[in-house]
């Protein structure tokens, strides 16, 4: 499984390229606020390898119930990349996605 290219946003983050998004529109669930914003993250080379999926404390910014909603900045997924490298998420082997929770304030 492999990111888009289009709609997605490049990052280094030491040395390393990777590639993120968030889903411009939120899934049901995300607008009424009933599950939390998400966003995923691959490394650019090798591409199709294993997927990081992170779970945000925070609601999706085009939910429906005008839930308190933050943004996702670069520094935010930089945050998040070097947490799941801590916690043994391996961007460059093929396997399912690695989902990290995560309370990014930055």
């Amino acid at each position: 499984m492999a990111i888009v290219k289009r709609g997605s946003r490049p990052i280094v983050v030491d040395g390393c390229h990777y590639r993120w998004t968030v889903c411009r529109k939120p899934t049901y669930s995300q607008a009424m606020a009933w599950s939390p914003l998400t966003f995923a993250v691959e490394r650019v080379e090798p591409p199709g390898r294993a997927i990081l999926v992170v779970r945000l404390s925070s609601a999706h910014p085009g939910n429906w119930v005008h839930a308190e909603a933050t943004p996702v900045r670069p520094a935010m997924v930089a945050a998040a990349i070097r947490q799941a490298l801590v916690r043994g998420w391996q961007p460059d082997r093929p396997g399912s996605p690695f989902v990290l929770d995560a309370d990014l304030t930055l």
